[in-house]
């Protein structure tokens, strides 16, 4: 049985036993209100249905304190006992004595019903109610047992699995310092074979770099013989071409100095002959065109005015101005040449 059946069950019991008293306290209550009359005086009889109430009252508390304490599987004692029993009886005498005091003994049967019902449904409804209390204890006792049992069950196998996995991890763990240290023996080997090998390459490197560096060094000092030997070819050659420019510096200073003597020669010549020209003073007459124009040019060769130059031929200071001017025109490229 689940807590859904168990909770089925207890609903169904309360709402039974509530039905039966609610119906006991009804029919209590129209069977003893009118005998509570007659038994009254007349001007309290509105208080009948007090002493019915105050029964029901009681049955009431008694029935629903007796299920809390079976719910929590508790004991009252013997008070809630005595009360149960009393308002049972109280209720049973209420509703029976009637009919009891006409000697009418179908009308007490018929009046018992009710009370009867509702004190065996009491005692009834707290002998379910502790039943399944205890029920619902045992079950979850048993459900509690069976979690500690699933839980020791997989506390086992978390100790199982935990115990393989720290067995695998320590295989694991074997495992790979044993690799590890395969692996650093072929480390050291492969990092010994590649020592060697760097060596014998360094070896080789540095024959070859021997054999390089004498090579270098034998075109190092071809190249140094060969540049000696450019070298001495240069300044031989520098030399020889210093000697022809020495000479040919010479050969022109030669021909300078002999153009200068020459060109000092002439003109002295023409100084000599200008001034044989112009020795003679002015000229009384026109002299010929041909010798007028001699010492008109031995006049501007001395740089004399053309005044001065028409006096010394006779000729006219225009016709001299012309010659002057001619000369000038015929003199000025000849220096421009000699300038460039």
């Amino acid at each position: 049985m689940d807590g859904v059946q168990i909770r089925s069950a207890e609903r169904a019991l309360s709402v039974g036993t509530w039905t039966i008293v609610a119906g006991a306290m009804l029919y209590s209550i129209l069977t003893v209100t009118p005998l509570a009359a007659r038994h009254t005086p007349d001007k309290w009889a509105w208080t009948a249905p007090i002493l019915p109430l105050v029964v029901d009252a009681a049955v009431v508390i008694v029935v629903r304190l007796d299920a809390v304490l079976a719910r929590l599987g508790g004991h009252g004692g013997r008070w809630p006992v005595v009360l149960r029993w009393m308002t049972g009886v109280m209720t049973l005498a209420l509703n029976t004595a009637d009919s009891a005091l006409v000697n009418d003994l179908v009308g007490v049967a018929v009046h018992a019903v009710a009370p009867l019902l509702l004190i065996v449904t009491a005692e009834t409804g707290l002998a379910y109610r502790r039943a399944i209390a205890a029920a619902v204890t045992r079950l979850e006792a048993e459900r509690r047992a069976e979690q500690d049992a699933r839980e020791q069950r997989a506390a086992e196998r978390r100790e199982a699995a935990d115990r393989r996995a720290r067995e695998e991890r320590e295989h694991a763990a074997v495992l790979a310092r044993e690799q590890r240290e395969h692996e650093a023996a072929l480390a050291r080997e492969q990092a010994e074979r590649e020592a060697a090998f760097r060596r014998e390459q360094a070896e080789r490197a540095e024959a070859r770099e021997r054999a390089e560096r004498e090579a270098d060094e034998r075109r190092e000092r071809e190249r140094e013989q060969l540049q000696r030997e450019r070298e001495q070819r240069e300044r031989e050659r520098e030399r020889r071409e210093r000697e022809a420019v020495q000479r040919r510096e010479a050969q022109a200073r030669e021909r300078e100095a002999r153009e200068r003597r020459e060109r000092a020669e002439r003109e002295e010549a023409a100084r000599r002959e200008r001034a044989a020209l112009l020795v003679n003073g002015p000229a009384s007459e026109r002299l010929p065109e041909d010798r007028a124009r001699a010492i008109v040019h031995a006049a501007f060769g001395e740089g004399l005015s053309v005044r001065a130059a028409a006096d010394l031929c006779g000729w006219s200071t225009g016709w001299v101005s012309a010659r002057y001017q001619e000369w000038r025109d015929s003199t000025s490229p000849a220096l421009e040449g000699a300038s460039a």
